[in-house]
């Protein structure tokens, strides 16, 4: 069998997705860590164009950007499925996928902002969050149904990463009263064993954190 290696760092999301993937559907694989601020010439040639984590190798050929590996493994190794057979389904999860993808910008910006700007962009994310709430949620236990899918995955973030960065800017966003679906939704998740048993730590993550918010608003 190709050998399968990801190149990550431990405190990104995205290297997350990837790796609950992986886990999930039991694919053997190398990690590799990565320093983000002393990026190593392996990193460099699999990930030209972007310079950054994850990448996925698998046979010695790369893949870039999280939701393509999610999609390449998926198609790769068919056991335990994220993705649904049903072409609408496929399209309306690719679809929630980059609803996610747009949210987190504004998140990460609210986080590296202050003031004025920080409030804005908690407005865009607050109404993105009340989109989800109200059209991407029904009474299943995940976006997948019974199971964790690609979906689950990508709004990993907001059940994990979103806590540390609230505690760190001293505002909620997820309130179990505003959105008690999407709440419930991260808590069902948060609790199946191969998320909880592969996150980062979270104390780690908030020194982390701390530093990267205080290197950005000082650059501004």
């Amino acid at each position: 069998m190709d050998e399968v290696k990801l190149h990550g760092h431990w405190s990104s999301p995205f290297v997350y997705r990837v790796i609950w993937a992986l886990r999930i559907k039991a694919i053997s694989y190398q990690y590799v860590e990565e320093d983000i601020h002393n990026k190593s010439p392996l990193l460099l040639h699999y990930n030209p164009i972007y310079k950054k984590v994850p990448v996925f190798v698998h046979g010695g050929r790369s893949i870039c950007e999280s939701t393509v590996i999610l999609e390449y493994i998926d198609e790769t190794w068919p056991q335990n499925p994220l993705l649904p057979v049903d072409p609408l389904d496929r399209a309306t999860a690719r679809f929630w996928i980059q609803v996610v993808e747009d949210m987190g910008l504004s998140t990460w910006r609210m986080f590296c902002s202050s003031g004025e700007e920080r409030e804005k962009e908690k407005r865009k994310s607050l109404e993105m969050l009340q989109i989800v709430e109200e059209k991407a949620i029904d009474d299943r236990k995940f976006f997948g149904g019974e199971k964790i899918g690609m979906v689950d995955l990508v709004y990993g973030v907001f059940g994990y990463w979103l806590g540390v960065i609230e505690d760190l800017i001293g505002q909620k966003l997820i309130e179990t009263p505003s959105f008690p679906r999407l709440h419930a939704r991260i808590k069902n998740f948060l609790e199946d064993p191969i998320i909880r048993e592969n996150c980062p730590d979270r104390d780690k993550m908030v020194v982390s954190f701390k530093a990267i918010r205080e290197r950005l608003l000082r650059s501004r």
